[in-house]
């Protein structure tokens, strides 16, 4: 039988854990709970210690994904189950997730649905996200930054120095058991609007999440982002190539520069995948 440790990040939502730890302890009588209180400013330690479960307090706020790492760390059980702190997520779910981790897969993540997502800006943001992780794997990604999700723990544990600090863990964990081929299952759910206020700001962290797509081609496979991208400079040095030498009948840097930045795109493409390919070696 293996032992369930179940982890919370959570930064100053005590207003959700009232209602939510009670319903986890009831629902998951047998498992290892921890809060992991990332610099939070209100009661979550108390309400942690009056509820009976593990609170792992952080001095001061590290990141969603710190926190992830240090409940990782702290969790003893064979398997972890990551749901956030804000409410979101139905303890009820947790036993289908563990049901496609009997079935032989090593992650079972949470999809939601398009009525459950934060917003139309986010919904369309996360079908973008899978879309081009569906491209890349050539997996379907239901949901690929959903945080609600059952792992076995030492498979989860050998990318945790590739997980940042902050809201992308999901899609860090995701890329790299595709990467080295542990199986993901998704589950479909539902997710209750969160209780209290999101801590992702639009201006700050849009930027952020652009970056996301590009890190979900580099962290898979990089050769798959910088090939196309070469093939395109090469495409427009020719076509400045026939443009001047159809009105000019000669060639010119702008096409020679073209070309050169062709080559040199690639070039960094294979380089790329070779640190990519070094990053996910596992000895022994």
């Amino acid at each position: 039988m293996n032992r369930l440790s179940i982890i919370l990040p959570a930064k100053n939502e005590g207003a959700a854990l009232a209602g939510l730890l009670p319903r986890l302890c009831a629902a998951r009588p047998d498992a290892e709970i921890i809060v992991v209180d990332d610099g939070s400013a209100d009661d979550t330690r108390a309400l942690c210690q009056a509820a009976g479960v593990t609170c792992l307090s952080s001095p001061y706020s590290m990141g969603n994904g710190a926190a992830i790492k240090r409940g990782a760390r702290a969790a003893s059980g064979d398997v972890l189950v990551f749901m956030d702190g804000d409410g979101q997520h139905d303890p009820a779910d947790i036993a289908r997730l563990l049901a496609k981790l009997d079935e032989g897969y090593d992650m079972a993540v949470g999809a939601r649905d398009w009525d459950s997502q934060a917003g139309v800006g986010r919904g369309v943001a996360n079908t973008l996200y899978n879309w081009l992780a569906t491209r890349m794997t050539g997996h379907v990604v239901a949901d690929l930054t959903s945080g609600f999700r059952a792992v076995r723990a030492d498979k989860f544990r050998e990318f945790l120095y590739l997980l940042p600090n902050g809201f992308s863990y999901p899609t860090t964990s995701t890329m790299a058991f595709f990467r080295s081929a542990y199986p993901v299952a998704y589950v479909p759910i539902k997710a209750a609007q969160r209780i209290g206020r999101s801590h992702i700001r639009p201006l700050r962290d849009g930027l952020r999440f652009l970056l996301i797509i590009f890190k979900i081609a580099t962290l898979y496979s990089p050769l798959k982002l910088f090939a196309p991208a070469s093939v395109l400079f090469f495409l427009l040095g020719c076509t400045n190539y026939a443009w001047t030498f159809v009105r000019e009948g000669r060639l010119t840097n702008m096409s020679a520069l073209l070309w050169s930045a062709a080559v040199i795109v690639f070039l960094i493409g294979l380089v790329s995948e070779q640190i990519t390919a070094l990053m996910y070696r596992r000895d022994g």
